[in-house]
């Protein structure tokens, strides 16, 4: 099987090991991955702030960068959910004002074939046990986009509890935004902050030694408010967790 890989620019950016991870992972179950260098931002920015002209030409890209692809897998729930909710809507308000059905041809042809990378390895791939070794106590928090907006369920949970050596332990509250919410956090830092700071608090509680989610973006506003409070925990991308084994550890 071949597929595309979404890396989106947080991760491209920031957390270039999480897109590592991602190749690591697909290639051992046996998946030849591709990475098309015409791939940019899908957008969300713009469009989640209010900009939505302005996030019609990185639809155009997206489409067009993953052409022929069945499969494109992104370690991003908010960035999936980008696609398969938001650009069929810019593409239909775009034939609705006169501008013809190019857009919304574009974005109904590449939205179904966008997996979040869990629900890639579960519902495509068919495995829960991957393979995969971490020898650490580990608490998982699901972003807002990959719980309501993709309907992710427990397929990170359960690809968490088949990792050797892995202890997960559940996040009280876990269900609640962490505050992030891209935009959301610049434009309301304080609502923000307090609500990350319940999170980090709730991830205390249970005493793990790392908090793992499936949004680089939610695990970096969280990572600074652990670090802010001397915090020894540490967050993680699952990606990274799934990627590591016995032979190549996660260092």
């Amino acid at each position: 099987m071949r597929a595309a890989l979404f890396v989106t620019c947080v991760n491209d950016v920031l957390y270039p090991r999480t897109g590592i991870a991602v190749v690591r992972l697909l290639e051992r179950l046996g998946v030849d991955v591709d990475f098309p260098a015409a791939q940019s931002c899908c957008g969300q920015p713009q469009y989640n702030t209010g900009y939505r002209y302005e996030a019609e030409p990185l639809v155009r890209r997206t489409a067009r960068a993953f052409e022929g692809y069945a499969h494109v897998v992104t370690p991003s729930g908010s960035c999936a959910a980008m696609i398969r909710e938001h650009y069929p809507r810019i593409g239909r308000r775009a034939a609705e004002e006169g501008r013809g059905t190019g857009l919304a041809e574009a974005a109904a042809s590449l939205a179904p074939r966008v997996y979040e990378l869990t629900e890639f390895l579960v519902d495509v791939l068919g495995v829960i046990d991957v393979g995969a070794y971490f020898p650490h106590t580990v608490t998982y928090h699901p972003s807002c986009h990959g719980l309501r907006g993709l309907g992710l369920g427990d397929r990170p949970r359960q690809l968490l509890a088949a990792v050797k050596g892995l202890d997960l332990v559940e996040l009280p509250g876990a269900e609640e935004c962490c505050g992030f919410g891209g935009t959301f956090a610049v434009k309301n830092p304080d609502v923000s902050t307090a609500m990350g700071a319940d999170k980090i608090a709730a991830a205390a509680d249970t005493g793990a030694r790392v908090l793992c989610g499936a949004d680089s973006s939610c695990l970096a506003h969280l990572d600074g408010l652990l670090r802010r409070a001397d915090s020894p925990m540490r967050t993680l991308h699952i990606a990274e967790i799934l990627a590591a084994t016995e032979e190549e550890p996660l260092t």
